[in-house]
This record gives structure tokens, C-alpha cells and sequence, in this order.
């Protein structure tokens, strides 16, 4: 895992975007996004039970999986959304990144690579690309039935219930969506 503040300069959204800055894994921690390392599978399932998540399944996306509707799917996935339930990623194989909104409302990137696993808090901003390499196999967590719903951030937003936790978990720093 790396972390650093997006460079905001234009390119195409698969790119490092490194600005040079790095971002400590405890400020993303004092975001709510945590980070583990597991090289062995049975370190996600301890944290699956411990989290009490019953459910997964594994997501590749690649051209050569998705075929034609792949660089839709990647532009959908790099729409700036949240999600009402909290969202793990444990990396199987290749490297992708997840930009996440800090407090002050700017991008952080956090690269991912093979045995990463990230937890994103419901309400967060987010979005997700894969690299150049257009490749990376994820597995997806999920309490209940897998299910993936992604609500595109817009003004009405900030009266959801999941938005407002978030924001108060965080010290009630609010952000409004533009």
C-alpha cells in the first residue's frame, strides 16, 4: 500500500497521479480507512468473522474478463460515490487505486497491490480505478447478500443517514457535495 494526495493534474485516471506528497496510514485511519497486510487468506477470514461478514465473492476487472462494457464499468467505478454499508477489498492479484475524500474535501490515492486489504467506513466519498495495466482481481466482502450500491455524490446526499454518521464519527466536519 502506498498513500499520497492526488496531484489533481489531467491524464488519464488509471495513472500514478503521485503529487509527492505521502499520507501517513494513520491519518487515513483517522479518516475511518483502515489498512492490513495479509499474505494468507486465513488472516481476511479471522477478519471476516470478527466483523461479522458472512459473504464474498471475487470481482475481476480487465478487459479481458468484462470485454466490451469494460471501460464503462472502470468510468462508473471512478464516479465519486458512497456506499450506506461499510465496503472491504482484500487484492488477489494485479493493482488498483481508491481515492478517498479527506476532511478538507481533497483526494488522497491509495495504491493497492496483491494482499492488501482495505476497509472504507459507510459515507465516505470515494472512487476506484484500476492502474495501466487495466487488471486487478479483488475479493468483495459483505455482511448480509453480496450486494454493491453505489449512490453518486450529489447535494441531496448530505442528509443521508449513512453521510451524517460518517460525518459525526469524524468530528462532524462537514463537506457539501458540489
Amino acid at each position: 500500500m502506498k498513500a499520497y494526495w492526488f496531484d489533481n493534474l489531467p491524464g488519464d485516471q488509471r495513472e500514478d497521479h503521485d503529487s509527492g506528497r505521502a499520507v501517513d496510514p494513520n491519518y487515513l485511519s483517522n479518516l475511518g480507512v483502515l489498512y492490513y497486510h495479509y499474505p494468507s487468506l486465513s488472516s481476511v477470514d479471522d477478519l471476516a468473522s470478527e466483523r461479522n461478514y458472512r459473504n464474498r465473492d471475487e470481482i475481476t476487472v480487465s478487459p479481458e474478463k468484462m470485454g466490451s462494457v469494460y471501460e464503462d464499468k472502470v468510468k462508473m467505478f471512478f464516479h465519486e460515490h458512497l456506499h450506506e454499508d461499510e465496503e472491504i477489498r482484500y487484492i488477489l492479484d494485479g493493482k488498483g487505486f481508491f481515492d478517498v475524500r479527506s476532511e478538507g474535501d481533497d483526494w488522497v490515492r491509495i495504491k493497492l497491490t496483491q494482499h492488501d486489504l482495505i476497509i472504507l467506513p459507510a459515507g465516505i466519498y470515494h472512487r476506484f480505478t484500476t492502474d495501466g495495466k487495466n487488471y486487478i482481481k479483488a475479493m468483495r466482502l459483505f455482511k448480509d447478500e453480496p450486494k454493491w450500491t453505489a449512490l453518486n455524490r450529489a447535494p441531496e446526499l448530505d442528509e443521508n443517514d449513512s453521510r451524517k454518521q460518517y460525518l459525526q464519527s469524524r468530528g462532524g466536519q462537514t463537506v457539501s457535495a458540489h
